[in-house]
């Protein structure tokens, strides 16, 4: 029988090599042949400090091409042998409200926190049949409710590895922050994420752009000037506040976006006090467990709206992909290594900062 190689997370920050069977596949169902799987900040934490103690196939930010597909999973899905695509990680039970909504996201199946037999890739344990549910392995299994999207002609699944994080630069700013012609946004931390929102505000006409980062991110802060950033501010060196005030001539920013992925809680009091007097918005991805003396009164005296930096959505998706497409933007300039099967632990720890040197994000591409 034909085997699928897997790189397995059997406990915090080890992986294993493990062979799965080749599974059939139903009238309903289809095999991606993956040829990336990004990998992204929330995958160096579940890495270290995993949700529980089964293996897991890690991965969730999926590229590659349909191997095989059934009668069905083609007539209902319009997907066949051959297609270059992109799967999303949630995988809902097209049924309940929140699917109904086109809020799958949000779907009870595929919510890993509370549900233990959620299915979503890279969080499902690979000991549910057929096993295959993360990216870093050679395939995927696709059942009928995967959620699955064309990478458009010309994008090279390197580069639509890149999806994930520009879909949510697409959720977050423009859907959840409002961003939009003549904004004035700061974005906090130059990561993947940070910098795919850099791309989204420019490209969805946002008027001035602020990027911070600490002494560390000097080399993605020159990414996030090159992607369109109009200023950017190295917190260590310099009075955030007081530049950030400087640039606006006192009147702030319209919107704040927290992308530091649990730096604490100086990120959330930046964006309160760098709003602009009455009426902005802030959104974070709710990396804290407590937050003590959180300034309420500054909060709702501001009349700020915060919102809850939750994923993506099918049309965020789509949006993602289509700037990709349009190649307005140095992307290349964000995917900054390629990584082996064999090499996950590494890949996973240099996105982490504590490996290779310099990578912003990590391709795994199985069959290097």
């Amino acid at each position: 029988m034909e085997k699928v190689l897997a790189a397995v997370r059997v406990g915090p920050s080890q992986t294993e090599i493990r062979e799965y069977p080749m599974p059939e596949i139903p009238a309903d169902s289809a095999l991606l042949k993956v040829e990336v799987a990004g990998i992204c900040g929330t995958d160096v934490k579940l890495y270290s400090h995993p949700p529980n103690d089964k293996p897991t196939i890690m991965g969730h930010e999926n590229i590659g091409y349909i191997a095989k597909a059934g009668r069905e999973f083609t007539r209902r899905k319009g997907f066949k042998e051959g297609d270059l695509v992109f799967v999303e990680h949630y995988v809902s039970c097209g049924q309940c409200e929140w699917c109904h909504a086109g809020q799958y996201r949000h779907c009870e199946n595929t919510n890993w926190r509370t549900n233990p037999d959620a299915i979503r890739y890279g969080y499902t344990s690979a000991e549910k049949a057929p096993h295959l549910w993360g990216g870093f392995a050679q395939y995927v299994y696709l059942p009928w409710n995967a959620v699955v999207h064309h990478v458009p002609k010309g994008v090279t699944p390197e580069l639509a590895g890149l999806v994930t994080p520009m879909a949510n630069g697409v959720e977050w700013s423009l859907f959840d922050g409002g961003v939009g012609y003549n904004s004035s946004v700061l974005i906090q931390g130059p990561g993947q994420q940070g910098l795919s929102q850099t791309v989204i505000c420019k490209q969805a006409g946002a008027a001035l752009v602020i990027v911070t980062g600490t002494s560390k991110d000097a080399a993605r802060l020159e990414v996030a000037r090159a992607l369109g950033a109009d200023y950017v501010i190295n917190v260590d060196e310099e009075n955030v506040l007081g530049r950030i005030m400087e640039i606006t001539n006192d009147r702030g920013v319209d919107v704040a976006l927290d992308c530091t992925a649990g730096a604490g809680t100086k990120p959330i009091l930046l964006s309160i006090d760098a709003l602009k007097r009455k009426g902005g918005i802030m959104v974070a991805q709710g990396e804290l467990a407590t937050f003590p003396n959180f300034p309420l009164e500054k909060f709702t005296v501001k009349f700020i709206t915060m919102h809850s930096a939750r994923g993506h959505s099918y049309q965020s998706c789509e949006l993602a992909l289509q700037q990709i497409a349009s190649r307005r933007f140095p992307l290349e300039k964000i995917t900054t290594h390629r990584f082996g099967l064999k090499d996950v632990d590494l890949a996973i720890k240099s996105v982490g900062n504590q490996g290779v040197p310099g990578v912003i994000h990590a391709s795994l591409m199985p069959w290097v």
